[in-house]
């Protein structure tokens, strides 16, 4: 994957082949009860190997959809002390700013689980990594991910790159530059969180001051060829971050998929579940999803999707309208101009 010079062979320092040499060292010695004269040794089966649904939901969030997800438990403990902390001291909670419908306007949310708003998807992404880093357990790393050892821009490192959290506005323009520049989607965002919590459960390391732009990247590179059919080469991400190579950053990717175990599906379920999960982490930290009044245009639009819905095709051709009818079945260009008539 990725531009020139790029390919999936693992290199000889990868922290994975450490990882399984360690678990082949760990597996216990075959005895002769395993063996059988027909079959030779005993191969366990695969169902054998895998782990219940209780531990797999629980280590795995980022791939069972029951799971609660790593960004919106980390950040609980912050809000309940905002929460607590308005309580004690009667903080108001200012002007309401939200819009509500009347009898003369609707307001509707731009931002739906199949066509997210991009601005406010990147937003919440961005604070969920700033929760990850800041309500860390440890500060474990792989050196692939250090900004120190492989950086991102010419500017110099501050010296204490590695103790300083990142503000939340800071890893918001990170995210958005990239997201500008390369042109992606509000949907890669939602996949690019996925991956990152699937790597730190997969590698059991922690997003922190002196990773987090090597992880984010790694991430959005990965999520980027694997959403869109038209993906941006590695060689491009150069033109953005001038210091990087094209060798770097495939070498970044390499090690990426292996920590991931070569896991890049996303199931709907899992990506709906975070994508409500980010709609949740900006109702407990007041980032409104954009309200816009509705249109003519729009509550037309919705209602001939009401009508598909209304009409399915189960039912009979003289219950259904005309123009429905004509579009589910045989749409023509002739007859998409006509009147919409119940007959």
């Amino acid at each position: 994957m990725g531009g020139s010079v790029s390919c999936c062979i693992s290199p000889g320092e990868s922290p994975k082949i450490h990882r399984r040499e360690v678990e082949l060292e760990e597996c216990p010695i075959t005895t002769a009860e395993d063996v059988s004269e027909d079959t030779g040794t005993y191969l366990q089966h695969i169902s054998d190997r895998e782990l219940p649904d209780e531990l797999a939901q629980e280590t795995n969030p980022s791939d069972n959809p029951r799971a609660s997800t790593l960004f919106l438990n980390k950040s609980q403990t912050d809000v309940r002390e905002k929460r607590k902390s308005n309580y004690l001291n009667h903080t108001s909670p200012g002007l309401l700013t939200k819009k509500y419908s009347s009898c003369s306007t609707i307001y509707i949310d731009d931002s739906t689980v199949s066509q997210p708003n991009l601005k406010s998807t990147i937003k919440c992404v961005a604070l969920a990594i700033y929760y990850h880093i800041k309500n860390r357990d440890s500060n474990r790393s792989v050196d692939i991910f250090d900004e120190k050892k492989y950086p991102l821009s010419r500017e110099k490192i501050p010296d204490d790159y590695s103790v300083v959290d990142p503000e939340h506005k800071l890893i918001y323009r990170f995210i958005r530059t990239l997201f500008s520049s390369a042109q992606l989607t509000a949907e890669c965002a939602i996949v690019t969180l996925v991956y990152l919590e699937r790597l730190l459960t997969y590698a059991e390391m922690d997003i922190c001051p002196c990773n987090w732009k090597r992880i984010v990247l790694g991430a959005i590179l990965l999520a980027s060829k694997v959403w869109d059919d038209q993906a941006v080469w590695n060689v491009d991400y150069c033109q953005i971050l001038k210091e990087m190579t094209v060798e770097d950053m495939n070498e970044m990717e390499r090690h990426f998929l292996e920590l991931l175990q070569f896991n890049i599906n996303v199931p709907a379920s899992v990506y709906a579940k975070y994508y409500f999960d980010l709609r949740s982490l900006a109702d407990d930290n007041n980032l409104s999803f954009p309200l816009e009044p509705l249109s003519n245009k729009r509550a037309q639009k919705l209602e001939y999707t009401s009508s598909i819905l209304d009409f399915p095709r189960d039912v009979a051709d003289g219950r259904r309208p005309k123009c429905l009818r004509r579009q589910l079945d045989r749409p023509t260009t002739s007859e998409s101009n006509e009147s919409c008539d119940v007959s």
